[in-house]
């Protein structure tokens, strides 16, 4: 018999112990298992941290488990408040699953990170022959019982089964670990991605990873139509003309204004310029700021701390099959650097440098949210990612229509906006026409606007972000502990150097 939050019988239940904490505990005689060791108030906790508690639990040998708080949504339909539901405040807003069991991502983690069988390898060695580390977390059932099921995709537009085959019979027993040979054709490099799905003895499927090799640029056709290049000064903006799309750029601070496809207007614009954010409570060392008497009322809420750029030097060059438009600054943006070409790219490189702790960083465009009606993308998806909370989701084409829920009081999954991880490309329909972005650079994230918490804000205020390519994404904290307390994936990140990328744009009109 359990007593939950006590310690009796040999077994020590503790709610909610940090993550240094949970190891101090398991050195201690009791049994340790926690009958509530993660909270999943609104899109926070469940997963997040997840892995880092599990991979110092499950090899423990005074760890017998945890449990999460908890499985569902619970709340009452108030027909008095137009059908509101009510959660008695945050009290009921605290499962992976809303009321008719709507899953949100924090699940898919949990599925994933509690798998009975994982795939170790998390990259595919460049000498891949078909091999692939097997662990065996079951108790009492050998991997014969199981089957895996290998797909190779392409993703030419549209996502496509090439191959596909089938293993049985794999013998590893339980806590054991082995190999899985892949019976793949000579030619499966052609492929654009290789996914795995593990199956239960009982034939339910408990995960499926994936692994690309290619670059990003592989994945997407730029356009290759010759088209005419122009170039107009006038006042205080400078207009460049690449066919049927012009950029406007403000001389006096170097960002693009404004967007005109076959003239009509896309307002998409002011920017690209530096975003990054850092929770109010954190000194300029990366842990809590004691010397602030006010910090523990600033713990949920990150602060802009993007600084001011100032605009250096602003030009032009033309050639007879390019136009460049180059912004210096002094500050953390470094430069902008756009290249219109004849053949009807459009891209933007850039650089920026932030020395020190920061929870949130990249680039950002502005573009109305109140005339955003969907987005497709390739990458990891369907569900947004945290800095602590990466694994739950698949490499594939993804498409939801917007979409802004109050968490824990409507459940429409997943989430429009937030940071989307391994992204290729995302095309993002507007009532104007569509705003096409082409990923460089594998190592950042998408974002879409600024992730929305539930009505009374117990896990986070971030600053909107707008249309932003991301080097640095926040954790998200539980209703009990802050980023802090939740293991290693959680904590800040010290960033130096000078960071880079390119996007490229394409508009269409509608």
């Amino acid at each position: 018999v359990l007593h939950p939050q006590k310690n009796f019988g040999g077994f020590e239940t503790m709610h909610y112990r940090s993550y240094g904490e949970s190891q101090e505990y398991m050195r201690k005689p009791e049994i340790w298992m926690p009958t509530e060791f993660l909270h999943a108030l609104y899109d926070g906790g469940a997963g997040a941290g997840l892995w880092d508690y599990w991979e110092v639990m499950r090899k423990h040998p005074r760890c017998a488990g945890g449990f999460i708080w908890m499985f569902a949504d619970e709340g009452v339909v108030r027909t008095d408040q137009n059908g509101r539901i009510d959660n008695v405040g945050n009290y009921g807003a605290d499962g992976i699953v809303g009321p008719h069991h709507e899953r949100e991502g924090s699940f898919y983690t949990v599925k994933q990170v509690w798998s009975p069988v994982q795939i170790m390898d998390t990259q595919l060695p460049d000498n891949f022959d078909g091999e692939l580390q097997v662990e065996n977390r079951y108790d009492f059932t050998n991997l014969k019982d199981c089957r895996f099921v290998w797909t190779l995709k392409s993703f030419n537009n549209k996502e496509s089964i090439l191959k596909s085959g089938e293993i049985k019979g794999l013998d590893i027993a339980p806590h054991m670990s082995g190999t899985l040979k892949l019976n793949l054709p000579s030619d499966w490099g052609n492929a654009d991605a290789l996914y795995v799905t593990a199956y239960s003895p009982t034939n339910e499927e408990l995960w499926t990873w994936d692994w690309q090799w290619k670059e990003a640029k592989d994945f997407y056709a730029l356009p290759s139509n010759k088209v005419s290049l122009s170039a107009k000064e006038e006042n205080n903006t400078l207009s460049v003309s690449a066919g049927s799309t012009t950029l406007t750029f403000d001389k006096s601070s170097g960002q693009l204004i404004s967007v005109k496809e076959k003239n009509k207007n896309i307002a998409f614009g002011n920017g690209p310029r530096f975003i990054a954010a850092r929770r109010g409570d954190r000194s300029m060392d990366v842990y809590y700021n004691h010397d602030d008497e006010s910090a523990r009322s600033k713990e949920r809420i990150y602060e802009d701390i993007s600084g001011e750029n100032k605009l250096t030097t602003f030009n032009y060059r033309q050639t007879t099959d390019s136009i460049t438009v180059t912004a210096d600054y002094f500050g953390n943006t470094r430069q902008t650097h756009w290249v219109i070409k004849s053949d009807g790219t459009i891209r933007f490189d850039y650089s920026y440098q932030y020395e020190g702790v920061v929870e949130l960083m990249g680039i950002m465009f502005d573009y109305p949210e109140n005339q955003i009606i969907s987005k497709k993308w390739l990458g990891e998806g369907p569900y947004r990612v945290w800095q602590n909370r990466l694994h739950g989701t698949n490499f594939g084409i993804w498409e939801n229509d917007y979409n802004d829920p109050i968490p824990g009081e409507s459940f429409i999954y997943p989430e429009f906006k937030g940071y989307f991880n391994n992204w290729k490309w995302a095309a993002l329909n507007t009532t104007e026409g569509t705003i096409n972005l082409m990923n460089t650079n594998d190592n950042n994230y998408l974002g879409v606007y600024t992730p929305r918490d539930g009505r009374d804000v117990l896990l986070y205020t971030i600053p909107q972000s707008g249309i932003s390519v991301l080097k640095v994404i926040p954790a998200v904290r539980n209703k009990v502990n802050s980023t802090d307390l939740v293991g290693p994936s959680s904590q800040a990140q010290w960033v130096t150097g000078l960071q880079t990328g390119s996007i490229y744009l394409k508009f269409e009109a509608k």
